[in-house]
């Protein structure tokens, strides 16, 4: 799935190696309208870049950018096409903080400084119990956990997880939780962690008393009018397996790209309040990365949401790969990038196309060609 030679595929055809969830959509789809332009050149360390070598050099396979509501450039590479689903992989995080605020909104939980054994009992004697749900969302769980994949005769927690959950489907990803022991004071350190968000996932469960996709097709991805159905990769077969929401979404390039104006209009779809206004604001406040290999001149984190780069207000969700929502309400901007990086990409490349999204967002479209 992850080889590079073949990861331009795969990344668009889930659905044919993973049991999944399907999530739903129904009702009139939000329009989006087009005034298509020409889209910006980059200048990137010394060298200048049209789209094309841009698209090329950071392995793309679609491309969208949304201004003040229309879309203003679309691009599809590599024989895919507007309804095709495109795994979102760690964009599925942001799509679960979502889910938390709107199960917020309705009462299924009760506030944000709760603790996630009140809805997931399971983790009570586990590093996890103690834990609120706000330590759980800005990745500051302190659990003993490294996002570290290291397969081989002694496999760490994560690559035992994604052998046994993703690959075998003998576990679900998230019953780790459920013995895992602490490693620093809940709140004290940012540690990025896939396991976090799927114990979200299953605070999400015991709140609602739903599935993850049966919830996300009622609460969002229904009122938002999505364009197409998605789906989850899910861990196991029907009736077993649970939504992988950490790192399982699959969607359309314009739903992403829905989302990403979801989250720019403070929650609503014209005058409906789908996520809560005040939910999008504190998920969006972001805490600087204290240090580690994600720290950086602009690294900060919210709730699973990124900071990259020092424009004012800006956002992103990303995934791995080279998956990309950004939102700059400044200039009222969804950029949306699915692309297939290689597993062995160099920091360049991140660096590249944050950098592109800020000449996007510099850029003043052209007439509709």
């Amino acid at each position: 799935m992850l080889d590079a030679d073949v990861n331009a595929l795969f990344f668009h055809n889930m659905d044919e190696l993973f049991d999944t969830r399907v999530v739903t959509r129904a009702g009139p789809v939000s329009p989006l309208l087009r005034e298509d332009a020409a889209p910006p050149g980059l200048k990137f360390e010394g060298k200048a870049y049209s789209y094309d070598q841009f698209a090329e050099a950071t392995y793309t396979n679609a491309f969208l950018v949304i201004r003040d509501g229309k879309i203003v450039f679309e691009d599809y590479r590599n024989n895919t096409h507007a309804d095709m689903r495109f795994i979102g992989f760690s964009m599925s995080k942001s799509i679960t903080s979502m889910l938390i605020g709107i199960a917020i909104e309705h009462g299924d939980i009760k506030s944000v400084d709760d603790l996630a054994v009140e809805y997931a009992p399971e983790l009570r004697g586990s590093g996890y119990d103690g834990v609120t749900i706000r330590q759980i969302l800005e990745m500051r769980s302190g659990v003993d956990y490294e996002e570290r994949y290291d397969f081989g005769e002694n496999p760490s927690l994560a690559a035992n997880i994604h052998e046994n959950a993703i690959v075998q489907n003998k576990e679900r990803f998230a019953d780790r939780a459920q013995t895992i022991k602490r490693k620093v004071e809940p709140g004290s350190r940012f540690n990025y962690a896939t396991l976090d968000t799927a114990v979200l996932g299953r605070v999400l469960e015991g709140a609602t008393g739903q599935a993850i996709s049966k919830f996300m097709s009622e609460h969002l991805w229904e009122p938002a009018g999505m364009e197409y159905s998605g789906f989850w990769i899910a861990d196991g077969p029907p009736g077993v397996g649970r939504e992988l929401n950490g790192m399982g979404y699959n969607a359309t390039l314009r739903d992403f790209g829905r989302l990403g104006l979801l989250m720019l209009n403070d929650g609503k779809l014209g005058d409906r309040q789908i996520v809560p206004e005040a939910w999008v604001r504190a998920s969006t406040k972001m805490k600087p990365i204290e240090g580690g290999e994600f720290a950086g001149p602009h690294s900060a984190y919210g709730y699973q949401w990124w900071k990259l780069d020092d424009r004012a207000g800006s956002f992103i969700a990303v995934g791995l790969q080279g998956q990309f929502i950004y939102v700059d309400p400044r200039s009222k901007t969804v950029i949306v990038k699915l692309s297939y990086f290689p597993p062995d990409a160099p920091e360049e490349i991140t660096d590249m196309t944050v950098a592109y999204f800020n000449a996007i967002i510099g850029w003043s479209p052209a007439q509709p060609r």
